[in-house]
């Protein structure tokens, strides 16, 4: 994305988020996404609608002629043009609750997902006129790009901001996009089914989409599947999705979440992208002890990460791949039987390759966690594991968030795909390393990247050891010459005013 649109993004939502006064981000988020969904389906409405009114054998009212080219059906008084002319009467709150119920009403895919909460007393009507008049105006900064392309991204980066204004909270719903495109760029999901079983606003999938258009793929000849538990976080995915025409009927809400109620029992995926909640405790192992997703043991009731890991395992197809991202308490953990179910997983064949995260890379924890990278099938590896150290690369976005530049990722993928074709790979010491198996073994199936990647040698600056010790020890000559004038000069001024030492 240009610059240009980076700061037109960045001061529309700052210009939003001015409106906003005393609301909680979490509870102002669905407001803006929810006008910014409205207007992006009523912007492909008209453009539809007015190229069936030039037609004289078509019925620019007729929803049929909306279903066939798969564009959501505005009804009149959901229109954008309309709610834009009402924008300062003080009932543009119950109007905007209207439109939202007449648009689910007509589009049965879109039941229960539009934000219906524009009438409430706490939202002033002055600032949400203003806020249709802020949202309007990406039209006119749309001539040199699709309007719907600018409001998809619109949408997502508003994610992104309102993910890091929550901070916690947003990370249960937002993987920032630098991590998620990496993941993303390893696994390469051209063609088949794409399982998240903890989808959020469903990022993983908008970029697995990105990435199939970027190499000239067929968009139809992938299927996404996800479940989510938190419903408002799954309404976010549904229209998140919506604005990119993605189809998302396989994308399920439900209150249990994936261990107690799996929407896709019978699912093998040919790739899964996840970034699960963090060492989730209570997750439902008292229910769940026979239960058939744990081939390689029963993960402890306190802590979900290898509950995890196996129900991806699970759903994942013969020849799939799998990129997850989980807490680093799961690559040396030997505790309640952790560390059994990683050596069983290893000595499978299934790990393909290990990334160390940096701190500081998510909104809900500065902690620093890692990208498992999982295969099934005649794809692997055999006996042999790759370690990647990303540990300090990446920089700081703003004060608390660091960010993998697009340098980095290109460096880590490239080296994960020379590794995989091996091409051009080699061991780079203190970043990368192909372990075999017996090496994991000496490491009691401990899986930390550093390791075996070892320290980085120090660079030679090609300064003899003679010359560096000549200079250190004279430095340290006119350090101690200082600190005895400075005495002196202290015993001077002391013994002026009648002290002695």
């Amino acid at each position: 994305m240009g610059k240009d649109n980076n700061n037109f993004e960045a001061k529309l939502f700052q210009t939003a988020d001015k409106l906003r006064k005393n609301i909680d981000a979490a509870e102002y988020k669905n407001v803006v996404l929810g006008l910014i969904f409205l207007k992006h389906i009523s912007d492909s409405f008209q453009e539809l609608y007015d190229r069936l009114e030039k037609d004289e054998f078509s019925d620019s009212e007729d929803r049929d002629e909306y279903i066939a080219e798969n564009v959501f059906f505005v009804p009149e008084i959901s229109r954008w043009k309309n709610l834009h002319a009402k924008a300062t009467l003080p009932e543009i709150g119950v109007e905007l609750d209207n439109a939202m119920t007449a648009i689910e009403k007509e589009n049965h895919e879109l039941k229960n997902v539009l934000p219906k909460v524009y009438a409430k007393p706490n939202l002033d009507k002055t600032s949400l006129g203003e806020l249709i008049n802020v949202i309007s105006d990406i039209e006119l900064k749309a001539e040199t790009d699709s309007s719907k392309d600018l409001l998809g991204r619109v949408y997502e980066y508003f994610l992104g901001e309102f993910a890091s204004a929550e901070g916690k909270k947003g990370g249960q719903f937002y993987t920032p996009k630098s991590i998620v495109k990496l993941m993303v760029e390893m696994i390469e999901p051209y063609k088949g089914r794409i399982y998240d079983p903890a989808c959020g606003s469903s990022g993983m999938f908008v970029i697995s989409e990105k990435f199939v258009r970027e190499h000239q793929g067929n968009i139809q000849d992938i299927t996404i599947y996800g479940q989510e538990s938190n419903q408002t976080t799954w309404k976010l995915s549904k229209m998140n999705l919506a604005i990119r025409n993605i189809n998302s009927q396989f994308v399920i809400w439900n209150t249990e979440g994936s261990f107690l109620k799996d929407a896709h029992p019978d699912l093998k995926a040919d790739f899964i992208l996840a970034n699960p909640p963090f060492n989730q405790k209570e997750w439902g192992q008292d229910i769940l002890q026979e239960d058939g997703r744990w081939q390689y043991g029963l993960p402890p009731a306190g802590n979900a990460n290898f509950a995890w890991m196996q129900h991806m395992i699970y759903h994942l197809k013969t020849n799939g791949v799998m990129a997850t991202v989980l807490a680093n308490g799961s690559l040396s953990s030997m505790t309640s039987g952790e560390g059994e179910i990683r050596r069983k997983i290893v000595k499978a064949g299934l790990v393909d390759c290990i990334v160390a995260l940096p701190k500081q890379l998510f909104y809900n924890t500065g902690i620093p966690a890692t990208i498992w990278i999982l295969r099934r099938g005649d794809h692997t590896k055999k006996g042999e594991t790759l370690f990647i150290d990303a540990s300090e690369m990446g920089f700081m976005k703003d004060r608390v968030h660091r960010e993998f530049s697009p340098e980095d990722i290109e460096k880590i993928e490239t080296i994960y795909h020379n590794w995989r074709k091996d091409e051009n790979y080699e061991d780079v010491k203190g970043f990368c390393k192909s372990a075999r198996f017996e090496e994991i073994e000496k490491h009691s199936f401990v899986l930390t990247p550093g390791r075996y990647v070892g320290i980085p040698d120090e660079e030679d600056d090609g300064i003899p050891f003679e010359d560096k010790m000549n200079e250190l020890t004279s430095t340290l000559s006119k350090q101690m010459l200082k600190e005895k004038e400075l005495d002196e000069n202290i015993k001077i001024q002391l013994s002026k005013i009648g002290f002695t030492l």
